[in-house]
């Protein structure tokens, strides 16, 4: 085999960034202390950072650095600020979320290369051809696509000189990435902001099949998948893990470069995964990968499944605590020898010798020694004796020189012995000479000034009404258009299938209604979707899904973004508005009332709220019902998405009901228990929004009559027209609305 496979390993400190070196890993993803995915991980510091570059590159490594996360408006400064440090290192790229972030980088550091991060859950071809347009080199896709889905996708990013990663061995999740509000709604902290707090590993009440952690899967395994992947194009292995230590990363890497090594050798892989068993692990699980959604991929148990797999392996189950004791001992060796292998695995900066000559008539000479080279740089000008108290003298030169401590490279010592003293030189030669250094120092590139982003433009508000629209999701309520002035949104599924036509036919015959896209729709289910999208020809659609906007933006269809599009800063409905033609926006649910009144929107832009929904706590492509009430499968077939319809719920430890619900040609979803209603944010920021939106959308069990449903509409549209809202919360009660009083 020819071309060679990227293993991509986690770092969440220093010590396991060091461990990824040892082991082989060809690139380490980390993040700063700031802006990135995984907030629970210790991260580094800028400082930390330039040893980390010096360290990776001299063992072949590439660093990537993490910033993926949603940015809110006063975070943005200190957001460029990094950038505009980033741009001066050697980092080999930045993993991005945030729409607005991409827009900025792609537009103001173009010598940055940029990866869309897992949270974009990047699923279909459309996705690929979007975050093209925003510079994106390289797309992390979905954890939950089969290899044959992979394969196609690899194909598309190749087509267009993309890079592909896929997530091969770690921890799985349950949700959609970037699509899990979950931890957010229920203890403030955003899965987007990366601060996740895992409660579906958490312990509920037993459920009626017997099991206490019904959400947990196995973690994700690909050891046995190589020759697939290869065959599937990935370009890059990506092991989970930036909260794991360091000797669970140099064990994990280290398998995974044995069995490429034996790949290349041999064109055989490896029959062997003991190595992966000997640190902690939930079981393995490559069924995603395999296409085998089962009731296989889930265990009752989120703790290390070591002992038990060592128990069974030799035998004897009934010795599962001797079987602990030889794990412990194990582990206790591998951190032993991992720290001993890491004893050699520096991040120091590397030190400097600066020595300054000269005497009057000639050019001052800078003559310094690094590590692995010495070279020279002299003035333009010549040296002078000093008719001022401008000196150049050891303080001076020192000052202009103290930028090199913020690159690779430290100063060790300063020499000026063989300079004669009181000589004079414009300060302006010794900043042609920091910048000639720093130019060699940095591999022969140019310095990047920092960049100070344009302000955008506020908008005025006007005195127009906010207006009303409603979403629903059965064709029995689309006489609801005939009853009421509001807009009307037609929430599609994730897959049209054999209905598609009588789609179809709906909004030809109700040009009033207005298409609602899904956040997911991979394979054929995205082909469907974007060939009704060109059938109905409508004026428009709101959608979910970055793919089906951009072929809206390619075929010139008005389109708004939806919710699930994680909308919480400027600069993302700018590059909507101006790169794609979006003419609106929902604002996301998660922020709060200083987060959503800092946003400028685009002029001519309509900004929209979803002011009562059903709280969405995740959408997920495994069956949600095989570990609380059971289902005759084991497997998902070709029938479930598009023909099953089912609803049920479990509780935690609180005495929170989560609901969990299976519409027709839609993925399995989870629901709190009370409905989100925000009747504050009308009051609170008025002028600010175009629209606010009412879904009406039935569950499984409760289905509202028309005549109710007229009736909601009516109460919401006197509270636009600035009635109290305590009839509408008398009528809907329970609700919440915490997440916009506590943000992200």
């Amino acid at each position: 085999m020819n071309k060679k496979i990227e293993l991509l390993a986690p770092g969440g400190d220093i010590d396991s960034i060091k461990a990824a070196i040892a082991a082989g890993a060809d690139a380490v993803y980390c993040g700063l202390d700031k802006f990135n995915a995984r907030n629970r991980a210790t991260n580094i510091n800028f400082d930390d950072l330039q040893g980390i570059l010096r360290l990776a590159h001299s063992h072949q490594c590439q660093v990537f650095i993490t910033l993926n996360i949603v940015i809110v408006d006063s975070e943005i400064p200190a957001f460029i600020s990094v950038l505009n440090k980033l741009v001066n290192t050697s980092v080999d790229g930045i993993i991005l979320q945030d729409l607005g972030m991409l827009s900025l980088v792609s537009t103001y550091f173009k010598s940055l290369k940029i990866h869309a991060s897992t949270q974009m859950t990047t699923h279909n071809k459309g996705q690929i051809e979007f975050l093209k347009q925003l510079s994106v080199e390289r797309v992390n896709l979905s954890r939950e696509l089969s290899l044959a889905e992979i394969k196609d996708l690899s194909a598309v990013a190749h087509a267009h000189d993309m890079g592909v990663e896929v997530f091969v061995h770690g921890s799985n999740c349950l949700s959609f990435s970037g699509l899990c509000y979950f931890s957010s709604v229920f203890g403030g902290n955003s899965g987007n902001r990366g601060r996740c707090s895992q409660p579906c590993r958490d312990q509920y009440l037993t459920t009626p099949v017997g099991s206490d952690f019904p959400l947990n899967l196995k973690d994700n395994s690909a050891f046995f998948d190589l020759v697939e992947l290869v065959d599937a194009g990935v370009d890059s292995l990506k092991i989970e893990g930036r909260i794991k230590k360091f000797h669970y990363v140099y064990t994990v890497v280290d398998a995974w470069r044995k069995q490429l090594q034996h790949f290349y050798n041999t064109n055989t892989i490896l029959t062997d995964n003991k190595a992966l068993y000997s640190v902690f692990n939930r079981d393995f699980s490559n069924d995603f990968l395999k296409g085998n959604i089962s009731k296989n991929l889930f265990i009752d148990n989120p703790r290390d499944h070591s002992a038990i797999y060592l128990s069974t392996q030799n035998g004897c189950e009934n010795s599962l605590e001797k079987a602990k004791g030889d794990v412990y001992d194990e582990r206790t060796e591998i951190i032993a020898n991992v720290e001993q292998v890491l004893i050699d695995y520096n991040i120091s900066k590397a030190p400097l010798s600066i020595h300054v000559s000269g005497k009057t008539g000639e050019p001052l000479v800078v003559l310094v020694n690094t590590p692995d080279e010495v070279f020279a740089i002299s003035s333009d000008t010549l040296l002078e004796e000093a008719t001022t108290s401008q000196t150049l003298d050891e303080k001076t030169i020192f000052e202009r020189f103290k930028s090199v401590n913020d690159t690779e490279f430290f100063i060790n010592k300063l020499d000026l012995n063989q300079l004669q003293p009181n000589l004079f030189i414009p300060f302006k030669e010794l900043t042609m000479i920091k910048k000639q250094l720093l130019f060699v120092l940095n591999g022969s590139r140019e310095l990047i000034e920092p960049v100070s982003i344009p302000a955008l433009k506020k908008v005025i508000s006007n005195d127009k009404k906010a207006t009303l629209s409603v979403l629903i999701l059965s064709i029995d309520d689309v006489s609801l258009c005939a009853n009421t002035s509001a807009s009307v949104y037609f929430k599609l599924p994730n897959s049209l299938g054999k209905s598609a036509n009588k789609y179809r036919q709906l909004f030809e015959e109700h040009h009033e209604l207005i298409p609602w896209f899904p956040s997911v729709l991979i394979g054929k289910d995205y082909a469907d979707a974007v060939a009704l999208l060109h059938q109905i020809k409508a004026n428009r659609i709101v959608t979910d899904n970055v793919g089906i906007a951009f072929e809206a933006y390619k075929c010139k269809s008005e389109w708004i973004a939806g919710p699930n599009f994680n909308l919480v800063n400027s600069f993302s409905l700018a590059v909507l508005k101006e790169k794609f033609n979006c003419v609106g926006a929902f604002i996301s649910n998660e922020i709060k009332k200083s987060q959503i009144k800092a946003i400028k929107k685009p002029e001519n832009f309509e900004l929209l709220y979803s002011l009562y929904h059903r709280i969405e706590l995740m959408t997920s492509r495994q069956c949600l019902f095989h570990q609380v009430v059971g289902c005759e499968k084991t497997v998902m077939d070709d029938g479930c998405l598009p023909q099953c319809q089912k609803s049920t719920f479990m509780t935690n430890f609180k005495g929170n009901r989560l609901i969990l619900e299976k519409q027709i040609g839609c993925y399995h979803t989870m629901y709190h228990e009370q409905n989100y209603l925000n009747t504050e944010i009308v009051t609170d920021l008025p002028n600010f929004f175009s629209n606010f939106l009412i879904d009406l959308t039935d569950s499984v069990l409760v289905k509202k009559t028309t005549e109710e449903k007229l009736n909601l509409i009516n109460l919401f549209e006197d509270l636009l027209n600035g009635d109290s809202e305590k009839a509408l919360h008398d009528h809907l009660a329970p609700t919440t609305c915490t997440q916009y009083r506590v943000g992200i």
